[in-house]
């Protein structure tokens, strides 16, 4: 077979492949460009899944009516123009390639009106051909509703999972743009039904309700909160405490520059910080974002975009490491000021000292090296550091599964 230049259609059904895996794929694409475009309202309406029917409506700046069919076209964009803005890309979408990737794998209407417009115009597209164009009725913002996903291109149909799976991704998804960006409503829905609304916080009582609703109560009341800063680096958000951990790497949250992302950098930094408080085979939660400047970290490494390049990724461990090990570290058994968390509701105080009827009597004294019946240690001839633990008296049924902490020693 010789060579020859393959169609247009199949192209972004290629490009569709890296770019959209499955549902939560769009809803993830058209989201960004929702916020991007400054949208502070984000309404996302779900059927079956995602595969029969994904609509998502924002308030922000819209499209001109004569870029609608330019934005369909592969790697057409507003976020960059040159190497230069590439290198500092500070928008969530910059390739030019979700919409088009979009259309070629289903049936969508794209609807728009941009501010300084009289009316809104649409576009109905099927497989990625434009079968009509035409005035319509729309406040300033966008609509896009996706319908029948893979239709045309059966195989990856096939892959889909259950309808309650892939929706799981999707309010996962939804869940973490949440807590990334805590100024913008959102509202997600399935088969007509309202499943999560979190509304804007725009004070700390309001973002502690929206953690609450995003990660539990639980966690807003066994974390402690970050905000660290140097050389360049910002570490905010806020970190679960040890015996608040899991069996799985599942609630752990990590953005850069509002993207969420997944790195195997910042993992192992998280990890080693933990090291000394955490019993093995157990996971810390965390939901924490770094900023930099865009130049120094490098966001055109995956199509799908979940990965990131730092310039300089030894000071990037170092940062996160230090940061979350003196927090950690700082957290001693009975300084409650250091644990309290207002909840959202009220203010609860939590501490890793156990309620009075579960702890053990705790004596720490300096002894001389001969001294008998407790743990010793120190230099031969020297004073030794002496704990003494009297037996717990509570019901070991009812302590946390790593228990409590008895003793810290040197901030170890």
């Amino acid at each position: 077979m010789g060579i020859r230049q393959l169609p247009s259609q199949l192209i972004n059904q290629i490009a569709a492949g890296e770019v959209i895996e499955r549902p939560a794929s769009v809803v993830k694409e058209l989201a960004e460009n929702s916020l991007d475009a400054g949208a502070d309202r984000i309404d996302i309406a779900i059927e079956r899944g995602g595969s029969r029917r994904i609509k998502i409506t924002d308030n922000g700046g819209g499209i001109a009516r004569d870029e609608l069919e330019l934005a369909l076209t592969r790697h057409a964009t507003s976020k960059i123009q040159s190497l230069d803005d590439l290198e500092q890309v500070a928008s969530l979408g910059f390739r030019g390639e979700a919409l088009p990737s979009i259309a070629s794998v289903s049936r969508m209407s794209l609807l728009s009106r941009a501010a300084d417009q009289s009316s809104a115009w649409a576009l109905r597209i099927d497989g990625g051909e434009v079968l009509a164009s035409e005035p319509a009725a729309h406040p300033v913002g966008t609509t896009v509703e996706v319908n029948d996903l893979f239709y045309n291109t059966p195989a990856r149909r096939k892959f889909l999972k259950t309808e309650n799976t892939e929706f799981r991704h999707i309010d996962d998804l939804v869940r973490r743009l949440a807590l990334v960006r805590p100024q913008v409503d959102f509202r997600l829905s399935h088969n007509g039904k309202a499943v999560r609304h979190y509304p804007p916080a725009d004070d700390d009582a309001r973002a502690l309700r929206r953690l609450a609703a995003a990660l539990g109560q639980g966690f807003v009341e066994q974390s402690v909160a970050v905000e660290q800063e140097g050389a360049g680096l910002r570490l905010t958000g806020r970190v679960g405490l040890p015996t608040f951990s899991r069996a799985q790497a599942d609630a752990q949250h990590f953005f850069v520059n509002g993207r969420m992302v997944r790195d195997r950098l910042v993992a192992h930094a998280v990890r080693q910080a933990y090291a000394d408080v955490l019993y093995h085979g157990r996971h810390p939660v965390f939901v924490l974002e770094l900023q930099l400047d865009p130049q120094r970290v490098d966001v055109n490494v995956h199509p799908a975009k979940h990965e990131v390049r730092f310039r300089d990724s030894g000071l990037v461990h170092s940062f996160i490491f230090q940061s979350l090990h003196g927090v950690l570290g700082s957290l001693r058994p009975g300084q409650d000021d250091v644990m309290r968390s207002p909840a959202p509701s009220e203010t609860a105080a939590v501490s890793l000292t156990p309620p009075a009827q579960l702890r053990a009597p705790l004596s720490v004294r300096e002894t001389p090296a001969d001294w008998s019946g407790l743990y010793q240690g120190g230099a031969a001839g020297s004073a030794k550091l002496a704990v003494e633990l009297a037996p717990a008296v509570a019901d070991p049924a009812e302590a946390p599964p790593l228990g409590y902490a008895l003793a810290q020693l040197h901030g170890v």
